[in-house]
This record gives structure tokens, C-alpha cells and sequence, in this order.
């Protein structure tokens, strides 16, 4: 049992723990700051154009406007430093860098922004027009998110999970750490997609005259639609090697199925999680 005086020395530890957190979480919150940083006219204004961001640390939030150029904000969280103390040394003050090196070029309406931020935290928040395709990778400390735009998707994340809202067009999702989430307003016609995560639930939403042949698999969870889909029979997949005398029979774990006749396919796959496949 404890001494009275051991448990006081251990709720002082304690606290001192607690303090020392609230102080690492307040010096961060105020080390970010927001900035406009430029905005990137198109060749052609009155085409679709393509924005490509592929970045090692941060969130990407993608959102479409009425206007005709690219505008790009950012906001920096604090350095990757481990330490309380680095702001002092020597007894000399540490002076806060404001250098940036993000840089954006436009060709042919494709606007690639390059982010070489390699020691802080950068949250991008970009608008488009609203017929825009997007091409867009985070790994770390970041999230990606796209809000009412048009056009073929390709989005990938390491860490962190992926959401597009009231999106139409097409698109290909992928996560290894995260939930995935998409709200489609309407789809290309015929156009296949590919929704996977390891660790994440796999959300999405239809219009409810989706054309689709669903291939779908959870290892570790469960499958729901609101569709009614027909469901094909799981038929062993024979593999005859005619040089090496082998034989090789295996059922796969996919679910393979048909919504509204059949169409384009549409896989779903995660290893921890569910599969919503809903209808609007």
C-alpha cells in the first residue's frame, strides 16, 4: 500500500505531466497561422483543368468556387522539434524561420503545387472551378477532403482518412489508416472505380440509378447496401499449369454482384472495417 507521502510525490508528477502536455498543445496552437499564398490563372479558362498535390506531411481540403483560377491558402502548424527547451540555447533566443517553399506551376490547365516543407506540418486548403480533376496524396498528419467538384479523382492517403462531399464525376480512393467517405451527386457514365482502405470503414453514397458490377471484401467486417443487388455465386477458381503438372483450385473471399443490371465495376475493399454501399 502506498505512503501518503509517496502518492502526493505521484499526483505532483502527475500534474507536472499535465502542465508540461498543456503547454506542448498551447505553443503549437499558437505557432499555426493561415496564409493567402497565391492564386494560378489557367491557360484555357473556359476548360476543365487538373490540380496535382502530392505531400509528405499535412492535410489537403480541396473545395470548388465560381471563379476561374486556382487560389491556394496554407496554414503551418510548429516544427517537428521533440524538445520543450529548443526555443533556448547557449542563452541565446531561438528566432522563428518564416521561409516557405511552396511553389505552384500551371501548364495546359494543369496546376501542380509543390510543397517542400519538410520539417513543418502544412494544411493546404485549395479552390478550383468546379470542373476540375484532382490528383491528390498526403502520408502523414493529414487528412484530404473535397467539397462539390467535378471531375475524375484520384486521391490517396497513408494516415489519415479521405472525404469528398457532394463530388461528381469519377474517382479512385485509397488509405491505409483511415475511414473513406464519399457523397456523389451524380457519376460519369461507365466510368470504373476503386474505393480500398487496410483500417478504415469504406462509406459510399450513390445516386440510385447507379449501373454497377460490385466486387467488394472486409476480412474483418461487414458488407451493407441499400441497393438491391444480385448476388453471384461464389464459383472455385481453377488454375491448370500444363508445363509444371500442377493443379490449383481456390474460392476467393470477394462478393461479386450486379445493381440495376450490371455496369461499369466498382470495388470496395478494406481489411478492418465495414462496407456501406448506400443509394440517395
Amino acid at each position: 500500500m502506498y505512503s501518503s507521502k509517496k502518492y502526493k510525490v505521484m499526483k505532483k508528477a502527475k500534474f507536472i505531466t499535465v502542465l508540461a502536455a498543456m503547454f506542448i498543445v498551447s505553443n503549437i496552437i499558437a505557432q499555426e497561422k493561415t496564409i493567402d499564398l497565391f492564386s494560378v490563372p489557367l491557360s484555357n479558362p473556359s476548360n476543365s483543368g487538373k490540380l496535382v498535390i502530392e505531400q509528405i506531411s499535412g492535410s489537403i481540403h480541396v473545395e470548388a468556387y465560381d471563379g476561374k483560377e486556382v487560389v491556394i491558402k496554407a496554414s503551418f502548424g510548429s516544427e517537428k522539434r521533440h524538445y520543450i527547451d529548443e526555443d533556448t540555447r547557449d542563452g541565446m533566443k531561438r528566432i522563428q524561420s518564416s521561409s516557405l517553399a511552396i511553389s505552384a506551376e500551371e501548364k495546359n490547365n494543369v496546376v501542380q503545387i509543390i510543397n517542400e516543407q519538410w520539417n513543418k506540418i502544412t494544411n493546404l486548403e485549395v479552390k478550383v472551378p468546379k470542373n476540375f480533376s484532382l490528383k491528390l496524396s498526403t502520408v502523414n498528419d493529414g487528412n484530404i477532403s473535397v467539397k462539390g467538384v467535378n471531375g475524375e479523382m484520384e486521391i490517396s492517403n497513408v494516415n489519415g482518412k479521405i472525404t469528398l462531399e457532394s463530388v461528381s464525376g469519377s474517382a479512385s480512393t485509397d488509405t491505409v489508416n483511415g475511414d473513406i467517405k464519399v457523397h456523389f451527386d451524380s457519376i460519369t457514365k461507365d466510368a470504373n472505380m476503386a474505393f480500398s482502405s487496410l483500417n478504415g470503414d469504406v462509406d459510399i453514397t450513390f445516386p440510385s440509378s447507379l449501373k454497377a458490377d460490385v466486387k467488394a471484401k472486409s476480412d474483418m467486417g461487414e458488407i451493407f447496401t441499400d441497393f438491391d443487388m444480385q448476388i453471384a455465386a461464389n464459383k472455385p477458381e481453377v488454375n491448370k499449369n500444363n508445363s509444371s503438372g500442377t493443379y490449383k483450385v481456390k474460392i476467393e473471399q470477394w462478393v461479386r454482384g450486379k445493381i440495376n443490371g450490371g455496369g461499369p465495376e466498382m470495388l470496395f475493399k478494406t481489411f478492418n472495417g465495414d462496407i456501406l454501399i448506400k443509394s440517395k
